[in-house]
């Protein structure tokens, strides 16, 4: 009977493992595995909002290394080495760090970068979240893989609670609008980004420009804005500001208007908050 139980209760432990592993798979389905409780992990993150997250989980005294572009919390980031920007990343600050874990996305960093980085980091977390629903599953993600899964829970029940609210607004708002990111030249995103899912919550529908460009350049026509109610200004990665909202109302007899791009890019735990900057742009 004993040996019985004892024999029920290994394969019980086996199967939590083996669902456990396929749960924490990363965007490119590679299985990941809890880190040891008893070594702390040593992280060096590429990813400015998913540097954020892992300070929201508690884990910023795990982060080793990070962008110029990680920048939030600021206070806590200040210490935290720097190791290049997203695309152009210094190679051996990484290697001199010795990190167990470098967290990359697919948009952001570059793949001979990341092929690189594999050749002598142990774990690389890719990540590829497509639209907001899918900042849940990055919790759980984060959350299995560095044994804070509890932060990660109160993440994803926060984000809940926003994403009720901001469905509670559903069919307020019905617009057609150009989502702008760059000038000289004039860049906008294509429906098959985070962005366009964001604005979609709200009814905000994207102009396609270029079926084929992730972000594609465009000019201003009479036929493109025949097709648009309103042009939207991101203040990054071109800082926009409400000269230009000015300026650009006069030339194009559009309305214009300036939002805040951290909030509609940036997933992770920044898009909590970018529910509800959502909500506020659905009710103005």
């Amino acid at each position: 009977m004993t040996v019985l139980k004892e024999a029920q209760t290994d394969a019980l432990k086996d199967e939590m493992t083996d669902q456990l592993t396929h749960q924490l798979t990363d965007a490119l389905g590679q299985p990941h595995q809890p880190v040891d409780p008893a070594i702390a992990p040593r992280i060096v993150c590429l990813v400015p909002s998913i540097t954020e997250l892992l300070c929201d989980l508690g884990l910023s005294a795990c982060l080793v290394g990070r962008t110029g572009f990680c920048i939030h919390p600021a206070e806590v980031l200040a210490a935290i080495p720097k190791v290049g920007g997203t695309k152009d990343v210094h190679i051996e600050k990484i290697r001199a760090l010795a990190p167990t874990h470098v967290i990359v996305n697919i948009d952001e960093n570059e793949k001979p970068t990341v092929d690189t980085l594999a050749q002598f980091v142990p774990h690389i977390i890719v990540t590829h979240p497509l639209g907001p629903l899918d900042n849940p599953e990055l919790y759980r993600l984060l959350g299995g893989i560095f044994n804070v899964q509890k932060q990660a829970l109160a993440l994803c029940a926060r984000f809940e609670a926003a994403y009720q609210s901001l469905m509670s607004l559903a069919g307020q708002t019905d617009q057609r609008v150009l989502y702008v990111i760059w000038q000289d030249p004039w860049m906008t995103v294509s429906k098959d980004t985070y962005i366009a899912r964001m604005l979609a919550l709200i009814g905000w529908q994207q102009q396609t420009i270029d079926i084929d460009a992730r972000y594609p350049a465009f000019e201003w026509t009479p036929d493109l804005l025949a097709e648009i109610d309103e042009v939207i200004l991101s203040s990054e990665p071109y800082r926009f500001t409400e000269v230009h909202v000015d300026a650009m109302e006069k030339q194009l007899g559009k309305p214009v208007r300036l939002v805040d791009g951290e909030m509609l890019s940036w997933y992770g735990s920044r898009a909590i908050q970018g529910l509800q900057y959502l909500g506020e742009l659905a009710r103005t």
